[in-house]
Parts: structure tokens; sequence; C-alpha cells
């Protein structure tokens, strides 16, 4: 199958998710396990397959071709947030050793299914490395940024730079903030989402002043996040295609900016499903073939 992800920003061709019922499994599992997974509250699980039909819904109007990620006893209640095992290049996909100690098994699930629908492997981080997905963005096919916090160490990130040295020309290496702690979920995808490539979401509070005057001298437009929406996952923005994105519901500042920099914005509820354990559409979804 054609493959090949090194945009955050052309129109999804080919997608990788996993549902609730695969990941969440049932209340009694959500509730036993919720805590150990740092999530806010415990979701409702009838809630979040309401709240999934519709995200779902709406992936599948707009992508051809829908790929699940099948229930795994070696992965646990995060697994739904499929972006975060592994990223798609030109030369095959690159497995990560997660940052989150509950999360060391997903990797290897992800891999036997993208092998077994055909996507070949190009390397993985391996020993002492970190690496999440949710710290690469590409800024185009030929430079990349890479977020150093503590989900993604600097072992990682050199690894990960012998992988692509043939065919990225740049790595730009983003220092996160301490944020509210090391059990935090933050990425560099939770402070910038490109939604075109010169329009990006994002929330400069937490931004290095390099990388925010970086992105403005290639052109990049900067939809700035209020500490409100940032909250409720409003920098997390995933485009389905250039100035068309999928954004949680009830980040308003957030749509009413994108509408007036000319983007098509469709919205999901979801406080259960997103919100809780801080996974928004980014998040929920691995694109794996964008053209």
């Amino acid at each position: 199958m054609k493959y090949l992800c090194q945009s955050m920003v052309k129109p999804i061709k080919s997608i990788l998710i996993k549902h609730p019922e695969d990941a969440f499994i049932s209340q009694e599992n959500l509730n036993n396990t919720y805590e150990e997974f740092n999530y806010i509250g415990c979701p409702d699980y009838e809630k979040v397959l309401k709240e999934y039909q519709s995200f779902e819904s709406i992936i599948n109007e707009n992508v051809e071709n829908v790929y699940y990620l099948p229930k795994d006893d070696n992965t646990g209640l995060d697994s739904i947030y499929a972006h975060d095992t592994a990223k798609i290049t030109k030369k095959g996909v690159i497995y990560f050793t997660m940052g989150k100690d509950l999360r060391r098994g997903e990797p290897d699930v992800t891999r036997k299914y993208l092998e077994s629908i055909g996507i070949p492997t190009l390397g993985s981080i391996k020993g002492e490395g970190k690496m999440e997905g949710g710290d690469v963005v590409w800024l185009d096919e030929k430079i990349v940024a890479v977020g150093r916090g503590y989900r993604t160490n600097d072992e990682g990130i050199r690894q990960f730079k012998e992988l692509v040295k043939d065919f990225v020309d740049e790595v730009i290496v983003v220092p996160l903030p301490h944020g509210e702690g090391e059990d935090e979920c933050l990425h560099l995808m939770s402070i910038i989402s490109m939604v075109d490539q010169d329009l990006a979401v994002v929330y400069s509070k937490f931004m290095p002043v390099f990388f925010r005057e970086y992105l403005q001298k290639k052109g990049v437009e900067l939809i700035e996040v209020n500490d409100k929406e940032y909250e409720y996952l409003g920098s997390n923005v995933l485009a389905l295609a250039p100035r068309k994105c999928l954004l949680l519901k009830g980040n308003h500042d957030v749509k009413k900016k994108l509408l007036e920099a000319g983007a098509e914005v469709l919205e999901y509820e979801g406080y259960d499903l997103s919100y809780r354990g801080t996974g928004g559409p980014t998040c929920l979804t691995m694109p794996l073939f964008r053209d």
C-alpha cells in the first residue's frame, strides 16, 4: 500500500485509528486504571462511545482509507491515542520507545499491524533512547521539528537524526518547558498544530523564542491559543487537508480565528474521549499517507 507522511497538512488519504472498545475496553477497566494513566477523572465509557462515533464519522467522511489497530493485552488506555508510537517516512516506519512507561508495549503492536498491511520498517529508537510521535512535527518534507522534553530525550533525537539523514535536510530540536510536571503529557504538538504550510495554531507561552521567530521568518501565520482553551486542547488541531481541520468542540476563540484565516473547521464532542486523557484529534490519529 501507499505510505508517506512527511507533512502535517497535505490531504490525508490513509489513516490509522483505534476504537475505544479495543483500548478502553469497559467501564470497569476505566475505573480500575484511569488513575495510574493520570487521566483527568474517569471517562464515562458510554459517553466515550458516543463521542467516538461522531469523531469516527468525520474521519470516514474525509479519509478514503481508514485502518484500525486491534485490541491487544500488551496495551492500555493510552493506546487509543494512536499517533505516538511511530512516524511514517518515505523509506518506511520509525518506531519509538515510548517515554511513558505504561505505553512501552504499544510500538510492537503497531509494528506488527503496519507490517501486516504492507508498510515496511525503516528502524526503531532503541536502548536509552526515548521518543514519542507527538514530539515530531514536519514543517515540510525536508524539515522536521522535534520537541525535547520528558517524553523525548537526547539519545532518542540522536537516533532519529541518524535514521532520517538521507532524506531530511534539517532536524530542529525544540526544548520543551517543565510545564505542569513530569507526569503531564506535554509534547511539541501540544503547543503547535500546522493547519497549512503558512498557518499554525500555537500556544506561544510554552514556545521557545527562537522557534517562534523561525516560524514567522518562514512566513507562517500564528493563531494564538488563550490559556483557557489551551487547557481544553485548543492547540491540538488535525489538518485533514490544507486549511481543513478538526478541532475539539468548545474552543470557540480558536475556531473563530481559524475561520477568519480562511480555514474550514469541523468539530466533535470529546470531553470524555479527548479531554480526560489529554489527547486531541491529532493524538487519536496516525496518518499513514498524505498526498
